[in-house]
């Protein structure tokens, strides 16, 4: 059996070579991001919309209640040739400390199936129509929780409570 016929290819030099020298990497923690003024910005951005969002209330941590913890997620997105277009740091809670019926009811999460997506794909190759992509930025934000939750404050952006 030839490699072709297997599937197994020679990697592409260009690519290996592209990933050794990208000095655009996703960092994985605060402590890696904090160092780079991009991330740094990033996060500034993301925290200033989570503010003008009203998303949360500065309160003093209550002793009867779970306190969930969260984490920096940071994203490159990237031009269709590669290149960085911009820096996004999202600012996820860290829900697997919470439990069923204490903190939370229930669990929905709004996204696509990719049955979906075929589906309205092959209306638009059908019916000839032009297809647009579209981002909402902060998205899950602009839905109300009947939950009080209590997280901890950002790394990086703890005041007084």
């Amino acid at each position: 059996m030839t490699q072709s016929k297997s599937g197994i290819r020679k990697p592409n030099p260009w690519y290996a070579l592209k990933a050794s020298v990208d000095p655009d990497v996703e960092p994985s923690c605060y402590t890696i991001a904090k160092k780079d003024p991009r991330w740094v910005l990033a996060m500034e951005d993301e925290y200033k919309t989570l503010l003008r969002n009203n998303t949360w209330d500065l309160v003093p941590p209550p002793f009867h209640k779970n306190i969930v913890g969260n984490k920096w997620v940071y994203k490159i997105k990237r031009r269709p040739d590669g290149s960085s277009e911009r820096y996004k740091a999202l600012l996820v809670a860290q829900g697997f400390t919470q439990q069923a019926g204490i903190d939370f009811i229930e669990t929905f999460s709004p996204v696509v199936k990719p049955t979906t997506i075929w589906l309205i794909i092959s209306l638009v190759v059908h019916y000839g129509w032009n297809l647009r992509q579209l981002d909402v930025s902060n998205a899950f934000f602009h839905g109300y929780l009947r939950e009080e939750v209590f997280m901890e404050q950002p790394m990086g952006f703890a005041g007084p409570a």
